[in-house]
């Protein structure tokens, strides 16, 4: 069973950055509400032999090399069930891997070139790739190896990232894919649509693509165009369904960055690289990734009529199971580069939590999840996903709330990277690591706290909003 993740995914050059870094970042959108997840952090391996990986959902069966990087990931808790798919993460070499957004090609490619029932799926997909990865490029030319070996079995794009670029590789056949560098000065959007457009393949610096691809799509006469070799065009789909579900989270994410642009929601037409006039920020990919077309007649929380309410499918879902910010930092030496932004709630109410991903472990509240929700637990998913479903069914009594206290969090967050930065800047190897793992500890801490007298809050002012009240007679 696929997990279906109907994601969003945003991918920033270094040049269109505030600070430098290179970003990508997605949400994790699933078919159910509740699908639990932990973060943790898989220790490196060296001359193991004998190791394999068995998809439980297609069968899908292969071996791993000896050796492998240290990496973080998310995956589901109940692996057994529903795979691993361990969705996103950093390896110690810093290169950041977020998989996938599930892309579909049009009945026209996919005749000729069908899905492999079999292949290398989602679910296996970040566990193939990210432990032996020493670059962005590398991520796309390995995985594209995988693919011309196995197959791939659904429609999957791939972001990538190191201090140096980012790419996004569309999977859309059983074996033909292409992947583009972000130029270092602008920004992607994608949102499970092929989104590449024009393809240069004498530009190999900016492009990568399947073996035979030009070869396949001339043979069988599948470019609509008269000129130009359009991969969107080619190899996409553009109906009823994109319109509503898929193009107008690309056009809301570009209303955000670029307020001025003409195009409409409903555009076939949706730039896939864009520039913006001013540096983005982590915060505003954080705004991007929990919006509802916020301050538009189709917010579904705003006060528009229902047809516009109802009419798009909005970025940020109370089925998010993870939302990530990757962030490659180039300004930093590499112990310090590399920080995963993690929201393990809904992205519209919850923190993105700094982790600095050279580190050996995550605290349990976050790499031991429970499969079912325990009041006593500590654990960082069925937190915030209590402290959302507060928010949301009390909307406009909480609201500013959660705003002020998303926004007190992000203050915290940027004073503990700051802090943190400075006081490990002189440590090197396993001392910085160590004080790197405390770090995220400590943050933990503070922003398990912090949610919890949050959620005291919610509680105790939905208690004094009860409808079962009256105006008691103190003498009765």
């Amino acid at each position: 069973m696929k997990k279906l993740t109907a994601c969003t995914s945003i991918l920033v050059g270094k040049n269109a950055s505030i600070d430098g870094s290179t970003m990508i970042a997605r949400n994790d959108d699933t078919f159910h509400v509740l699908a639990p997840h932990r973060f943790y952090m898989h220790p490196a391996w060296h001359g193991e032999k004998d190791l394999t990986v068995t998809s439980p959902l297609n069968g899908f069966t292969a071996p791993l090399p000896e050796n492998g990087y240290r990496y973080n990931a998310v995956p589901n808790v109940d692996t057994a069930q529903f795979g691993d798919y361990e969705e996103s993460g950093i390896n110690e070499k810093n290169v950041a891997m977020s998989a996938t957004e599930s892309t579909y090609g049009n009945e026209r490619t996919l005749a000729i070139d069908p899905l492999v029932e079999d292949g290398l799926d989602e679910d296996l997909m970040v566990n193939m790739v990210l432990p032996f990865i020493e670059s962005a490029r590398h991520g796309v030319e390995y995985l594209g190896q995988l693919i011309a070996q196995y197959g791939s079995p659904a429609g999957n794009s791939v972001l990538f990232a190191d201090k140096n670029s980012a790419w996004y590789m569309e999977i859309v056949t059983g074996h033909h894919w292409v992947a583009q560098r972000i130029p270092d000065d602008a920004y992607a959007v994608a949102a499970n649509q092929v989104a590449i457009q024009q393809v240069d393949f004498d530009d190999p610096d900016n492009f990568i693509w399947s073996n035979g691809i030009q070869e396949f799509v001339e043979a069988n006469n599948l470019n609509p165009d008269k000129n130009g070799w359009n991969f969107r065009h080619i190899f996409g789909t553009m109906n009823e369904k994109d319109r509503h579900y898929n193009t107008p989270r690309v056009w809301y994410a570009h209303h955000i960055l670029n307020p001025e642009t003409p195009e409409e929601p409903e555009s076939a037409e949706l730039p896939f690289i864009m520039h913006t006039d001013h540096k983005i920020t982590r915060e505003d990919m954080a705004y991007i990734l929990g919006s509802h077309y916020n301050e538009t007649r189709f917010d579904p929380l705003g006060h528009g009529d229902d047809a516009d309410k109802l009419r798009y499918r909005p970025i940020g879902l109370n089925r998010t199971q993870n939302s990530h910010i990757l962030q490659l930092r180039g300004n930093k030496p590499a112990g310090q580069s590399a920080i995963m932004w993690l929201n393990i709630g809904i992205p519209t109410y919850s923190p993105y939590v700094p982790f600095y991903t050279n580190a050996t472990d995550t605290d349990p509240s976050y790499s031991q999840t429970p499969l079912t929700l325990d009041l006593d637990t500590d654990s960082a998913y069925w937190l915030h996903r209590s402290l959302g479903m507060l928010v949301e069914s009390h909307y406009s009594k909480f609201i500013q709330q959660d705003r002020d206290y998303l926004t007190a969090l992000n203050q915290t967050f940027r004073a503990h990277v700051a802090k943190t930065d400075a006081a490990t800047a002189e440590l090197v190897d396993k001392d910085l690591t160590a004080a790197l793992t405390q770090a995220n500890y400590d943050i933990v801490a503070q922003v398990k706290a912090t949610t919890k007298k949050e959620i005291a809050s919610y509680l105790m002012q939905g208690l004094e909003q009860s409808r079962l009240t009256f105006n008691m007679d103190k003498n009765l």
